[in-house]
């Protein structure tokens, strides 16, 4: 997902993109550069903010940021790159989203947009990430899981649901996210790939749809969820 499927059309000041962050971010200075002419080289209007899990304090400082009018030239670019964003985060955002400031342009980038509040979606356009030959980044945890044995993948399901405290228990539900996340993402290449386990692939993606929207319930039983993603993993897929 690193190239863009988007016609030129500069009303449209708010957009979100499905990808990982590297991806999301390569994706959007694409656009930036594109439609609006900008250079990214040592550009200040051309602004990049990475979150873990984006926080209404987040929320707010991004607000900030894009409050400010352009140093340099005619516009000025603001990508909000996070693994996840909380629903207090993102209704923060809304009138930033809604009514950014006068040429301005922003990008939230996010792994998922199964987590995104139909308020704050309803507001944005989103950009189509497609494959056109590039290299597609699988995520590393996620190789790693799905080629491991039963008894190492119950070593990282143990690991990422344990925690000295309540920042490193919050790290650990962050990274199960995006290893849940990143399986799907690699479930999907495959599917789209044409592979001789297609079908139990798309299995496989149905059961994460649902999976995934457990997940994101800060109630939710994580190590459950891994442990039946580990079983639901089809043998083919290593």
């Amino acid at each position: 997902m690193t190239s863009l499927d988007q016609t030129r059309d500069l009303r449209h000041h708010a957009f979100v993109v499905e990808a990982g962050a590297q991806e999301g971010i390569a994706a959007a200075q694409a656009w930036i550069e594109q439609e609006l002419g900008m250079s990214l080289q040592n550009n200040p209007d051309v602004i990049v903010l990475t979150y873990g899990l984006l926080s209404v304090a987040d929320a707010r400082r991004v607000a900030d940021v894009a409050s400010g009018a352009p140093f340099t030239g005619e516009y000025k670019a603001v990508i909000i790159a996070a693994r996840r964003a909380y629903h207090e985060a993102q209704n923060a955002l809304l009138k930033l989203f809604e009514e950014p400031p006068p040429n301005t342009f922003l990008f939230l980038i996010l792994p998922s947009l199964g987590g995104l509040l139909p308020t704050l979606r309803s507001r944005i356009q989103v950009l189509n990430v497609e494959q056109k030959g590039m290299i597609y980044h699988t995520s590393a945890p996620a190789e790693a899981f799905i080629h491991s044995s039963k008894e190492k993948r119950s070593a990282i399901i143990k690991k990422l649901t344990s925690g000295r405290d309540e920042d490193e228990r919050r790290e650990n539900r962050e990274a199960a996210i995006a290893l849940l996340i990143g399986i799907e993402r690699m479930a999907y290449v495959a599917s789209r790939e044409g592979q001789t386990f297609t079908k139990p692939v798309v299995a496989l993606l149905s059961d994460i749809a649902t999976l995934r929207t457990h997940l994101y319930d800060r109630s939710a039983p994580v190590k459950l969820i891994l442990e039946h993603l580990s079983l639901v993993i089809p043998k083919e897929f290593k």
